[in-house]
């Protein structure tokens, strides 16, 4: 059956939609979708350990989300104008591509001030909205990211209708973030806790790390009624040999799952397949955009969050769990008033 874009559409109004995630963050509701039985269960992420063995793997993204707005004012006229920075250019030169706010004021030469310690200067137009800048600044890199840590703030999804908090730094965040380049968090990892962790560790699960870092393409809305025709923004990921090797020990093992946590750990594995189904080891750009149907070479189980409608998040979970199957878990966590998006519960498909 071809998909279309309107297969995945649902209302919204009556969803609950959290602001901050539940504290501790393993509290969160889990629904369990058993792909071989049709059946669902109602848990919390705590109880997680109960459908993992010995090991298995799971496969997370290690990015880091880094407070990628900055407010500032305008060269001459001090008007006030947001920056929100989507990725380094050149680092050297420190090149990033940015989109502006408001953009009509904003030309190739101006000069944008962020407080005292730092300037930029526009030096191109890349779309309606987008420039590329250049920092006027004569320390290192790691003091460019310092001021930009005390004068960021964090690029909170756009349904989120709040202004960031300083909380927010960590909060957005999973406790696996360690490569910094993300201007969104990979949202399923954030249900771990290192206490979590460590119980699956000592049941013999193994947590393998892989590199996304996720632009803000994410939250770019699907405008093509043909799925075929949708192109997903290229983000630059890598997958070590030590995470390579160990998926494919657990592949060949029957007894063992591959768990990817979160769609972009899912769009890596995927990426990294040879043509013997086995991984491979790599760094580079993926655009790789998964819909149903979709044969997964890799991925045997996926812990992810609720999604929003019309989402490539939502297209994937459904090309792993089945269209119809999907469908019905969304019906019924509705129904449950499961919490859903950024902030929301979780799903672990089977």
């Amino acid at each position: 059956m071809k998909m279309k874009l309107t297969d995945f559409k649902f209302e919204t109004d009556d969803l609950h939609v959290p602001e901050k995630p539940v504290n501790p963050r393993d509290a969160s509701r889990m629904m369990v979708l058993n792909r071989e039985e049709r059946s669902i269960k109602h848990e919390k992420f705590s109880d997680i350990h109960k459908y993992m063995n010995k090991g298995d793997v799971i496969v997370y993204n290690n990015t880091k989300v880094f407070p990628a707005r900055l407010k500032g004012k305008k060269e001459k006229t001090d008007a006030d104008i947001e920056v929100f920075l989507l990725r380094e250019l050149q680092p050297e030169n420190m090149l990033w591509d940015v989109l502006v706010e408001p953009a009509r004021k904003i030309r190739i030469g101006n000069k944008l001030y962020f407080g005292e310690e730092l300037m930029a200067e526009v030096v191109d137009n890349t779309t309606s909205r987008g420039r590329t800048i250049r920092f006027l600044f004569e320390g290192s890199n790691q003091d460019l990211y310092r001021i930009l840590d005390e004068i960021g703030e964090m690029p909170m999804p756009p349904y989120i209708d709040r202004e960031p908090e300083e909380e927010d730094k960590e909060r957005y965040q999973t406790i696996f973030a360690k490569e910094r380049g993300a201007v969104a968090a990979p949202t399923a990892g954030m249900h771990f806790t290192p206490e979590l962790v460590e119980k699956l560790e000592q049941k013999g699960v193994e947590f393998l790390p892989v590199t996304l870092h996720i632009g803000w393409g994410t939250f770019r809305p699907v405008e093509v009624e043909d799925l075929t025709k949708h192109r997903m923004d290229s983000e630059n990921y890598f997958i070590s040999q030590e995470t390579s090797d160990k998926i494919n020990k657990a592949l060949k093992n029957k007894k063992t799952k591959v768990v990817g946590c979160g769609s972009t750990a899912v769009r890596v594995i995927e990426t990294s397949v040879m043509a013997s189904g086995m991984s491979k080891p790599g760094t580079g750009w993926t655009d790789k955009f998964i819909y149903p149907p979709y044969d997964f070479k890799i991925t045997e189980a996926i812990i992810t969050n609720f999604h929003r409608p019309e989402s490539t998040l939502l297209m994937l979970a459904a090309a792993f769990a089945d269209y119809d199957f999907l469908m019905e878990a969304y019906e019924e966590a509705k129904k449950e008033k499961y919490r859903f998006f950024t902030f929301g519960d979780v799903m672990l498909i089977l």
